[in-house]
């Protein structure tokens, strides 16, 4: 047996057949549960019921329960809301904008970014509605609805408005695509399905039939949908940073936000992507399709990204200095060595000094490492979001006003409602979905896998 290796290196390992894609992947849909999955769903499960009580807590007794005061008027929820749309980031990255460009090593990967990007916008839109104190009396003004109020009408000039926009757009398409995406493999395990799961899974799948028109015509809508997709990209995150752009608090009104605001969301949401599929890897035993190389050009977007975030912050300290404002450059001087300086220094430590280890190329094919480094970056990511929100505001132009800020139970509680919320609905879409797409696996088989020949 003779093994000829291509130029580039493999994307399926082992010399998987078509046979082979179908059987390692549907196995984990048609199987029962393992005991490991057990353990991780009912963890997840467990947080989202401890933070579940916060959830009530804070729409029973109103956002008085956080640890907000006149002066800091937003802290963890806007954090955690900026933060958990730029992880949704990666999935439509990762999907629509390496479609476009026929880049074969998305295919591993893109089912379970594009997974991660629906319930990740879904814990992020929760934040804007629980701000709204009593959001079954109001929560609708936010959509541009007829009335019959009188002339009251959403405020279009609201960058919070096109939040909404924005978000729900995202949330829309990003759906329709991933659901595409799922409708050849729900046919897969359709057909080899009896029974109820056959029935279940047959309505899944449209009645998909495996038709050269049916191919052709599901490759059309994905280019479609990758290319209303793609300029989401950079608007979605490029609107979340209007919130703070357009006011006039020092510290916020920059013109780099936007550009700035993109590249941290896709730093982050390739983070969270590897964080993911490095354990989803190892529990289901997929090491021949989400490959080294895979994690490695992951990381290398990473540097890149985490490299423009780095150029940004120090943009933003020379800019201050430049414009000769004195409360603009207190802002950044405070951010540095002000009350919250460990919270500015866990930032640059984890965002712009931990992803320039990946330059090595030991460490950035090391799953230890990157499982590590994808975690640590996550959390410089919130510290980002934190100091940008939280050190803008605690000092302003009167020092009779300054406060700080602590969060309180209610905070926590509701930060850890939405990690629950997002890890049992990822555990869910594991157990019962295909995690790989099977079908764009097969399609890159026989060019980017190892060829094996007698």
């Amino acid at each position: 047996m003779q093994v000829t290796s291509s130029v580039r290196q493999p994307l399926v390992t082992g010399g998987k057949t078509y046979h082979d894609v179908t059987h390692d992947v549907a196995r984990q849909v048609e199987g029962k549960a393992t005991k490991l999955w057990f353990l991780a769903f009912l963890t997840a499960a467990g947080v989202l019921a401890l933070g579940s009580i916060a959830l009530l807590s804070t729409l029973w007794n109103g956002i008085g329960m956080w640890g907000l005061n006149k002066t800091v008027g937003w802290a963890w929820d806007i954090t955690n809301f900026v933060w958990w749309v730029g992880i949704g980031h990666a999935g439509t990255l990762i999907s629509a904008v390496l479609l476009l460009f026929r880049q074969k090593w998305r295919t591993s990967i893109n089912r379970a970014a594009e997974a991660m990007t629906i319930f990740a916008v879904i814990c992020a839109a929760m934040f804007p509605v629980i701000h709204m104190g009593r959001p079954w009396l109001g929560a609708y003004w936010a959509l541009p609805l007829p009335n019959t109020f009188g002339s009251l009408w959403v405020n279009f000039n609201s960058p919070l408005l096109w939040d909404v926009f924005a978000i729900s757009t995202y949330f829309s398409v990003s759906l329709v695509f991933w659901y595409i995406g799922l409708i050849p493999d729900f046919a897969t395990i359709r057909d080899r399905a009896t029974g109820l799961r056959k029935t279940i899974y047959g309505a899944l799948s449209f009645g998909w039939d495996g038709a050269a028109k049916t191919w052709m015509r599901y490759e059309s809508v994905s280019l479609i949908l990758a290319g209303l997709a793609t300029p989401l990209v950079l608007s979605v995150h490029t609107i979340v940073s209007f919130d703070f752009a357009t006011s006039v608090i020092p510290g916020w009104h920059t013109t780099i936000f936007p550009p700035y605001f993109v590249a941290g969301a896709i730093f982050s949401g390739f983070a969270m992507v590897l964080t993911l599929m490095i354990v989803t890897r190892k529990v289901y035993k997929l090491e021949d399709y989400i490959t080294i190389g895979h994690i490695e050009l992951m990381n290398i977007v990473i540097i890149i990204t985490g490299s423009i975030v780095g150029i940004a912050y120090i943009t933003e300290f020379f800019i201050a200095w430049y414009s000769g404002v004195e409360a603009e450059q207190y802002a950044f001087i405070n951010r540095a060595t002000g009350p919250y300086w460990w919270a500015y220094w866990s930032m640059m430590t984890c965002n712009v000094i931990s992803p320039q280890l990946f330059w090595f190329k030991k460490i950035r094919t090391s799953i230890a490492a990157t499982f590590a480094l994808s975690i640590v970056v996550n959390i410089g990511m919130w510290f980002e979001r934190f100091v940008i929100i939280v050190t803008s505001l605690h000092r302003d132009y009167l020092p009779s006003s300054w406060a700080m800020f602590y969060p309180t139970w209610a905070d926590v509680g509701v930060y850890l409602f939405t990690f629950g919320l997002f890890f049992t609905l990822f555990f869910l879409f594991a157990k019962f979905f295909p995690v790989i797409n099977m079908a764009e696996v097969k399609s890159v088989l026989k060019s980017s896998s190892e060829k094996v020949h007698k």
